[in-house]
């Protein structure tokens, strides 16, 4: 916005009427499509919200502002995305009555779950009495980590923008497009609608092949149909022979393709060489070498991935990981010195420049820095009543230092490069839980202040940029906040009561959460005393399907030999974590950056091949094939200034359009299975 626009407030009755239809109309089709394919409409609500209300104003005679469009867009991404908090109740009952948790799930506290055996269970339904403490739980946990997100996130703001000037480089784009749409609604479309429709129409297209398909032929055919496999094609078996231990597949949502338009080259590329360097070529020699021991012929991604993360990489990564944070409290410390070391005449110049504007809605930082120790420390006792036998003062270090000292590492990474690399160390948290002597499981279920809000100063950027009252951005959360929780209560309800979940009607969440549930347990049998020896995974094979629905097939595929050997009980993490494996991954780390620097590369490229360490080939291919033909035919057919506009509004249409025919065929599928429980 220029310099001379006004500030203005974005909120208003047309955004409280976007969370209602975004909470109402578009939650139940991201649960739906989340448990089918993994994805959500979190990427199409907040234009699909834009669109349906810029029309709507036109036809009321009015037109939608800047600044109520991107309070609006907030509301529609914040409400959309992964059902909301009870989507976490289903991940629980899930993992307390699958296999996974056999010897744990007796020691799970009934405030963070329903014990074992509860008719809630059964009944599949939220409305019951052993729900009650984890709603408590639930409820004050939320409130007291948004008050504390926004309060620290205004300070970093004004450190890194208003005292640093750190430029934003990302902050841009969601301000950029809420002003075109701005121009948009005032009746002055040009090439972004172009763009976007185009974007829209392949996203139809495709979202027919990759959801309508599967979703719908679950209702009227036996079977259900999926003409590409959801959400990637496995070729690992395939080429065992080959290369064994080595992960191989390809992402069938083309939204890992378009996103190689978007993307930084030289961090996709850096995540390509990252990943493939990883899984194609160190995977092989590290099982010729047996370090990879647990690996054998037949295995498929998934349990390929687990095996070889348990013997080699979980270590390993943690060397990259602890050097990119290192970089990151380089930058801060370097910031600080630089600002001390500046002269009375230059502080003085900086103060003049960093008066605030008027009109912004700022308010005394010493008012932001209180509320945020206020919500630290009801967080602090709130895990002290919750888990009295945890050390308090672990909690208090997390909440009153780490917090902090993260969360501005990650705002002022936000700040010059886009992205919060470095601003968490990893494993800390687990290494803590680990280390302090501590003997239970219920401090791994429990609200620990251990965040990062370095990415809510770029929050506040985005409202700066388009002269939006910050008292915006309050209103906006306590009203996202309510419909969030109301509407997630209301549609997850239903959708539970449907079916079980996970199930065959589910792909995704049925291949993918039998993984996410190993490793949970993995981590929280780690503090269960030594004489609660009982076996962690066992042989999966053998034990009867659950109630949950969880084929054969699966289980046995988790039944690998990999897991056979792990049991629970205090040295759990010490045949885990290899330390010399951690120091080689640092030293390898180092390397890398250092060759980086001297050679004169592109600093991104380093820190994409650090998150293609972490990342499957299925998602760096196509990838790195859209940065290809991104950089090798669309800059030129469109020129390179133009095709950065393009690029962006591209994606969106594709994410627009899969969402709305994901929309449709979920609305479908609600319908017949609820008419079809009616009886006659």
């Amino acid at each position: 916005m220029p310099e001379e626009a006004p500030w203005e407030p974005g909120f208003s009755w047309t955004t409280v009427w976007g969370a209602l239809f975004v909470g109402f109309v578009m939650l139940p089709g991201s649960i739906y499509l989340y448990l089918v394919t993994g994805g959500s409409l979190g990427g199409a609500a907040p234009w699909v919200s834009i669109i349906l209300f810029i029309e709507i104003t036109r036809r009321s005679f009015g037109k939608l502002r800047a600044q109520e469009i991107i309070i609006l867009s907030w509301i529609a991404g914040a409400v959309a995305v992964a059902g909301g908090p009870f989507g976490g109740f289903i991940v629980n009952q899930y993992f307390i009555n699958s296999q996974h948790a056999v010897g744990l799930a007796e020691h799970i506290p009934s405030w963070a779950m329903p014990p074992l055996g509860s008719p809630a269970y059964a009944l599949r339904t939220f409305l019951h009495f052993d729900y009650l403490k984890p709603l408590v739980v639930l409820v004050t946990g939320m409130i007291l980590t948004r008050i504390n997100e926004l309060s620290l996130g205004y300070a970093l703001f004004r450190i890194t923008n208003d005292v640093e000037k750190l430029p934003f480089p990302m902050a841009p784009v969601w301000a950029g497009g809420a002003t075109a749409l701005a121009e948009s609604s005032a009746k002055q479309e040009g090439w972004r609608w172009r763009v976007f429709s185009t974007g829209a129409f392949i996203g139809v297209i495709w979202g027919a092949i990759y959801v309508v398909v599967p979703t719908l032929s679950g209702i009227f055919l036996t079977d259900v149909i999926q003409i590409l496999p959801i959400p990637f094609a496995d070729f690992t078996p395939a080429i065992r022979a080959l290369l064994p231990a080595t992960i191989l597949g390809i992402a069938t949502d083309l939204s890992s393709f378009l996103l190689g338009f978007v993307l930084p080259f030289w961090v996709v590329v850096g995540g390509f060489i990252g990943s493939m360097g990883t899984y194609l070529v160190a995977n092989p020699i590290l099982y010729h070498y047996g370090v990879l021991h647990s690996w054998s012929p037949g295995m498929k991604a998934i349990p390929t991935s687990v095996s070889n993360y348990i013997d080699f990489w979980l270590s390993f990564n943690m060397g990259p990981a602890v050097l990119v944070a290192f970089l990151g409290m380089g930058l801060a410390i370097g910031a600080f010195l630089k600002h001390a070391m500046a002269t009375p005449a230059r502080r003085k110049a900086a103060d003049e420049e960093g008066k605030l504007p008027e009109g912004r809605g700022d308010i005394p930082i010493w008012k932001a820095l209180f509320l945020w120790l206020v919500s630290t420390a009801c967080a602090v006792v709130l895990v002290y009543f919750l888990v009295p036998d945890f050390p308090w003062w672990i909690c208090a270090i997390f909440g009153f230092v780490w917090t902090p000292f993260s969360s501005y590492i990650g705002a002022r990474m936000i700040g010059l490069t886009g992205s919060p690399y470095g601003a968490d160390f990893p494993y800390l948290q687990e290494a803590s839980f680990y280390l302090s002597g501590y003997r239970g499981v219920a401090v791994w279920f429990a609200p620990i202040p251990a965040n990062s809000w370095g990415g809510q100063a770029q929050s506040f950027k985005q409202l700066e940029l388009t002269k939006c009252r910050f008292s915006s951005l309050i209103y906006m959360s306590i009203l996202a906040l309510v419909v969030f929780f109301v509407c997630s209560f209301i549609f997850w309800s239903l959708v539970w009561k449907l079916g079980p979940i996970p199930s065959a009607a589910y792909p995704y969440v049925q291949l993918m959460w039998p993984m996410n549930a190993i490793w949970r347990a993995l981590w929280a049998t780690s503090t269960l005393p030594p004489n609660a020896p009982a076996a962690l995974f066992g042989s999966l094979g053998s034990l009867p399907v659950p109630a949950d629905g969880l084929p054969a097939a699966t289980q046995s595929a988790l039944a690998a030999p990999m897991l056979g050997t792990f049991f629970v009980g205090g040295n759990l993490l010490r045949e885990v974590i290899n330390f010399r494996y951690i120091f080689i991954g640092l030293i390898a780390g180092t390397i890398l950056y250092t060759t980086n620097v001297l050679v004169g590369l592109p600093t991104l490229l380093f820190y994409g091949m650090v998150g293609g360490f972490y990342t499957w080939p299925m998602y760096t291919i196509p990838q790195f094939l859209g940065a290809v033909v991104s950089r090798s035919y669309m800059r030129k057919r469109f020129g390179a200034e133009r095709w950065r506009m393009y690029a962006p509004i591209l994606l969106a249409g594709y994410f627009c359009g899969m969402g709305l025919v994901g929309m449709v065929a979920v609305a479908i599928a609600l319908i017949s299975k609820a008419t079809s429980q009616i009886q006659f």
